[in-house]
């Protein structure tokens, strides 16, 4: 028989591990200072900037993992593009680069995704993976909180997808969940906003112009990353992730102040 390394733990505890700890996270998390919807770049930036400051965060991401398109690059080849300031950034989490010209760096995109990743989970940030928004709670003619249900619900047959969602509250909504803007999306289709939509490609402008436009993009949600092209049709950046990092450090400076307003004037919330 050959030697044994590992504790005798079995199947059933570890079964009620995950299911205690899942449930432990799902109650506290049912009320949250902020939910990020969509767990790429903006999204993680946002909620580690906030996190590192005290601020109760919940990530919602509809894949099973995350950094959206982070991960990839451009056009399935994985280096990461990103153009001056950002590289200040990569340098605060600690992800090593190369200079490949005045105002362009370059580095292996799973590398600094993984490194995004662990920051906005030692900051504090709470992840809800294969999550999807299907609706939003709105309270008078603010939004506070989120509908949402497991992805996989979608995969089942129409006569057994009755299968309802659950309601998550927060003071403040981010979305950052790229080209889908899934909560302005969802706002465009009550008719409270109308929504233009992505322009062509044009990356010396998209960049600027995303993060110059994050903010407010409706009472209670602050729109970050590419979703802040869809709400105000900008200019598509393609594979470069500068604009993404600093769109949702900006996302969490507004945040913050808000949040302050907020607890200052607690009206407002309603």
């Amino acid at each position: 028989m050959s030697e044994v390394f590992f504790k005798g733990v079995a199947e059933k505890d570890i079964t009620k591990t995950i299911v205690s700890k899942f449930a432990e996270q799902m109650v506290e998390y049912a009320e949250s200072d902020v939910i990020i919807v969509g767990g790429g770049p903006a999204g993680l930036m946002a909620g580690r900037d906030l996190a590192m400051k005290g601020v109760k965060v919940l990530i919602i991401e509809q894949n099973n993992y995350l950094g959206g398109g982070f991960w990839i690059g451009g056009y399935l080849m994985n280096p990461a593009t990103f153009r001056h300031p950002a590289e200040k950034i990569l340098d605060e989490l600690g992800v090593k680069y190369e200079k490949v010209s005045e105002g362009l760096f370059v580095t292996p995109a799973p590398y600094a995704c993984s490194k995004l990743i662990a920051a906005a989970c030692e900051a504090g940030v709470r992840i809800l993976n294969m999550t999807q928004l299907d609706d939003v709670v709105m309270k008078g003619e603010r939004v506070s909180g989120v509908v949402v249900n497991w992805t996989p619900v979608n995969a089942l047959p129409r006569q057994v997808t009755c299968v309802d969602p659950i309601a998550l509250e927060s003071k403040i909504v981010i979305d950052a969940s790229g080209h889908d803007a899934v909560v302005m999306k969802r706002l465009e289709e009550r008719g409270f906003v109308k929504l233009p939509g992505m322009g062509a490609m044009w990356v010396e402008r998209s960049e600027d112009a995303v993060v110059e436009y994050t903010g407010e993009a409706y009472p209670g949600v602050v729109v970050a990353g590419m979703a802040v092209s869809e709400v105000y049709g900008l200019p598509r950046m393609g594979p470069t992730f500068g604009a993404m990092l600093l769109s949702g450090r900006k996302a969490a400076k507004i945040v913050a102040q808000k949040l302050k307003e907020l607890a200052t004037t607690p009206s407002l919330s309603v």
